[in-house]
């Protein structure tokens, strides 16, 4: 399969981008040539096509199908697997943020409800420690239950809630003003100070 110069440079910046996402490169070059590709592609050609071992094409391939964004398909007169990415882009980065939160964030938040109850438990535990956890805790816990919320909502609902974007700080009251909770309010001509 002869890549175009926009093939090309995309599946190269998915790589580096996978690098720095902790994906390995080529996971995530195979990934970005799926996505591409109009076709369902066999293990042969996506070796070929992004010159890779095949034995290489093959775990990374079994590493998407475990992630669920690339899946096996079959082609009449054809006996050899065949792979596609998920096409819908909302879908793609829902299991993935799904999957990130349950290998890294769920692990986290564990251990630092471990560490808060043990914390609790010593008696000459450092408060400045305890608090500090606990606030970890706090944020990772809201974070959570804000993802869930909207990992809730129906693909055309969040489309629409991501639409939003800076009509947000409208909605939401005091929102106006990035730091408004860090800024003193301000005075206006012929305010007195208390």
């Amino acid at each position: 399969m002869k890549l175009s110069p926009a093939q090309q440079k995309f599946i190269l910046h998915w790589g580096e981008m996978g690098t720095r996402w902790g994906v390995n490169r080529t996971v995530a070059q195979i990934h970005a040539l799926l996505y591409l590709s109009p076709d369902p592609l066999p293990a042969e050609e996506i070796a070929a096509t992004l010159g890779v071992a095949r034995s290489n094409v093959s775990t990374s391939l079994r590493e998407l199908e475990g992630w669920g964004i690339v899946r096996v398909t079959h082609q009449l007169g054809d006996r050899r697997d065949h792979f596609v990415s998920l096409p819908d882009v909302w879908e793609m980065f829902r299991i993935i943020a799904q999957e990130r939160k349950r290998r890294e964030v769920d692990p986290t938040v564990a251990v630092l409800r471990e560490c808060v109850q043990l914390a609790r438990e010593t008696a000459a535990g450092d408060k400045h420690m305890r608090e500090r956890l606990l606030a970890m805790l706090e944020f990772l816990e809201s974070m959570c239950s804000l993802y869930e919320e909207v990992r809730s909502l129906p693909t055309g609902s969040l489309r629409r809630f991501a639409k939003l974007r800076g009509q947000m700080r409208r909605i939401i009251p005091g929102a106006l003003s990035r730091d408004a909770d860090a800024r003193p309010a301000t005075r206006t001509n012929g305010e007195a100070e208390n």
